[in-house]
């Protein structure tokens, strides 16, 4: 009877998830938009680009009227938020916070596609001076979208630090840390009360570097486990493959702790850095390709969780750009996807995911010399691409297709590029020891083609096939869930019937 009455409850609050995240869009991934960036794209050429990467939903760290006024008539769907020094204010004025919703998001509404108000940004580990506001600010701003009547359209939360958690894993056994117990309980009511998420900043790099030793890399990089080396709950037996998927189990199992079940985790921050200095050698471009490439595909697979296998949680990579302006450490200015001028600083690996970021190696892409960079030092890398690195240099001798215009800068980025294609765009292969870059645009000019326009024409109708076939799997890997859903919905409803029909006798 105990076995019964424990499975009914498990599939009541799964239930509860699945109803909650229908009322949400279904689950994706966005980015998140720093701006400590040098020659930052302006707004208008920033939602070109966005649009241009299939990306679909962002995050702001405050509300930039530029972008939002850009982002008018677009369907990508965007997270603003009240910066922390504003929280004050508006949590001890609801005149204030009547003046920030409509300056803020009834100016731009529907046009822009603003679908939560992030309060703050991991109040309670940052700024503890103000955690007695933040209720209140959450509070005013809601009562001013409800006098909007976009309450319904736009939710409220704020983002969290993974460690207000306490005693993370095994998941089963976490619970929020209980000093900030009276704010958390009220913001639950809250988050259940208007079917909003709980938004956490979920960062597996940190778990690692702070557990060597114990926390595998393979598990924090989503890579294949044998059985052996997954992490197993010892209270519920449920196995882990991966850290993330631990860590939104551990929030789940700290709002359960405080009875509630009916209210998401959305992940407003995760990433891997792809430079650091000798402190994080972990911090590689291969390890962030990995993390973020396979983060997408297990969010866009649908695979939910361990404990809530039924409920996949939307994800927000940190982040689009390198902010180069980033006071140290080193990594701080590198957990960008592209650099301030829109090139990708590594190669996605996501084929099967559609067309979302198209800096997929599915996508064309090509090796072209650095700007700003010293004619000695491009020689020396030129030299050896066309030497020991056995590019064909044959079309920049003189009299050839592509020696005009004859300057060090133009050979080696063609050089570079015949490098970079015949080594099949492998990772690491557009460096030629920091001189070289990735582009999506193609260099090509004149009658001098380069070699990966060569090779992209000859492949065209390939990748236009592969595409028709991989929408297609897409799609019934899209119908099956939702099968799936349907059928625990009828599952749940069966068993909570019999075990009420036991109960009776």
């Amino acid at each position: 009877m105990a076995v019964v009455r424990l499975l009914s409850l498990f599939l009541f609050s799964a239930a509860l998830l699945v109803k909650a995240q229908q009322d949400n869009d279904e689950p994706y991934v966005g980015v998140n938009i720093g701006t400590d960036v040098s020659n930052l794209l302006n707004p208008a050429q920033l939602v070109s680009f966005l649009q241009q990467q299939k990306v679909t939903h962002i995050r702001l760290y405050d509300a930039d009227p530029d972008i939002l006024k850009s982002l008018s008539k677009t369907k990508i769907r965007v997270i603003i938020s009240v910066p922390n020094n504003q929280i004050l204010g508006i949590g001890s004025s609801n005149t204030t916070a009547a003046n920030w919703v409509n300056k803020n998001v009834a100016a731009y509404y529907p046009d822009t596609l603003i679908t939560a108000i992030a309060v703050g940004d991991e109040i309670f580990t940052t700024v503890p001076s103000i955690i007695s506001m933040l209720m209140p600010a959450i509070e005013s701003l809601y009562s001013a979208l409800v006098a909007s009547n976009l309450h319904n359209q736009i939710k409220i939360s704020t983002p969290h630090a993974a460690n207000i958690i306490l005693d993370p894993f095994p998941p089963s056994q976490a619970y929020f840390n209980e000093t900030f117990s009276p704010v958390i309980v009220q913001l639950l009511k809250f988050l259940s009360r208007t079917k909003s998420p709980l938004m956490m900043n979920m960062y597996p790099y940190y778990v690692f570097m702070q557990n060597k030793g114990v926390v595998p890399i393979d598990n924090s990089l989503f890579k294949p486990l044998t059985p052996a080396k997954e992490m197993v709950d010892p209270n519920t037996l449920l196995h882990y493959t991966n850290v993330l998927d631990a860590m939104i189990d551990s929030a789940y199992s700290s709002m359960k702790n405080l009875n509630v079940s009916d209210v998401i985790v959305l992940v407003t921050e995760t990433g891997w850095p792809s430079k650091g200095d000798s402190k994080e050698p972990y911090a590689t471009i291969d390890n962030a390709d990995t993390y973020n490439s396979n983060l997408i595909k297990h969010i866009l697979d649908r695979s939910g969780t361990p404990f809530h296998p039924e409920v996949t949680s939307s994800v927000y990579i940190y982040e689009l750009f390198n902010e180069d302006l980033r006071a140290s450490p080193i990594s701080e200015a590198n957990w960008g996807l592209f650099y301030a001028n829109s090139t990708p600083v590594y190669l996605l690996h996501v084929s099967g995911s559609g067309e979302f970021l198209a800096n997929d190696t599915t996508n064309q892409t090509y090796c072209v010399a650095m700007d700003g960079v010293d004619g000695k030092t491009l020689q020396s890398a030129l030299d050896w691409a066309c030497g020991p690195g056995r590019a064909n240099c044959s079309e920049i001798q003189p009299g050839e297709s592509c020696y005009l215009p004859n300057n060090v800068k133009n050979h080696a980025s063609y050089a570079f590029d015949s490098y970079y294609e015949k080594t099949g765009r492998s990772a690491g292969s557009c460096d030629f020891k920091g001189v070289a870059l990735i582009t999506t645009t193609d260099p090509s000019h004149g009658v001098c083609v380069f070699p990966g326009s060569k090779i992209i024409s000859n492949r065209t109708d390939t990748v236009v096939n592969s595409t028709n076939a991989t929408s297609g799997v897409d799609r019934s890997r899209f119908i099956k869930t939702r099968a799936f859903e349907e059928g625990l919905h009828l599952f749940a409803g069966l068993v909570i019937g019999v075990t009420f029909y036991l109960f009776i006798l």
